[in-house]
């Protein structure tokens, strides 16, 4: 059943060396921030959160959202973890998504309504993570879910899609696109949904 649009969420994105915050009342942002720590993050990921959160309190909150990766293997856990941890501590839903629909979603705006968008991350071993999304309104539908990739079938992959496709290669800080991360999670909480913290899981690939 859908939800009244008045509600705190709060949003880590920690799957890259940015970390990113972003605090919404409903479908408003209120506020969003990003640190660029790459391997300081867990000295300074609980600070910047206390920080952060003032003067709202954690009993304010109705869900929560985390960057699942790919990404950072270490920093992707961290985020993981924390948020797992307060879900299960304030009995608060956790929305956990996809790192490149996240940075999909940041470029919703600057595309045409069914374009088509191929997402791509460097992997490890000569790899990389792609999908492909198709711009509906102001979302994204998922034509190709996350999978780690050869270059030559990622290559292989795009070529069906046709000249039409927009790829774009995923920048090394993500902590930016919290507030689209937010949004991704603020959709879904408003339709009913209310994953428990246990649900948010890692990628890093099949």
């Amino acid at each position: 059943m859908p939800r009244n649009d008045l509600g705190y969420g709060l949003a880590l994105h920690t799957s890259s060396r940015e970390l990113g915050l972003a605090l919404a009342l409903g479908p408003q942002l209120l506020r969003h921030q990003s640190w660029n720590l790459d391997r300081a993050l867990s000295n300074y990921l609980h600070s910047h959160l206390q920080d952060f959160m003032q003067p709202q309190t954690w009993q304010e909150l109705s869900y929560l959202a985390v960057a699942q990766g790919p990404g950072s293997f270490t920093s992707t856990r961290i985020g993981l973890v924390t948020a797992r941890t307060l879900g299960q501590q304030l009995d608060l839903p956790v929305f956990a998504f996809s790192s490149l629909l996240t940075y999909a979603q940041s470029l919703v705006e600057t595309l045409l309504p069914g374009q088509l968008l191929a997402v791509e991350m460097p992997a490890t071993q000569g790899q990389c993570y792609g999908a492909i999304y198709q711009v509906q309104g102001q979302a994204l539908t998922t034509l190709t879910a996350d999978q780690l990739w050869q270059p030559p079938a990622w290559q292989n992959h795009l070529a069906q899609y046709g000249p039409e496709l927009v790829l774009k290669t995923v920048p090394e800080g993500l902590g930016v696109t919290a507030p689209h991360l937010l949004q991704l999670a603020h959709w879904a909480w408003h339709r009913g949904v209310a994953p428990d913290w246990s649900l948010a899981l890692p990628f890093y690939g099949n």
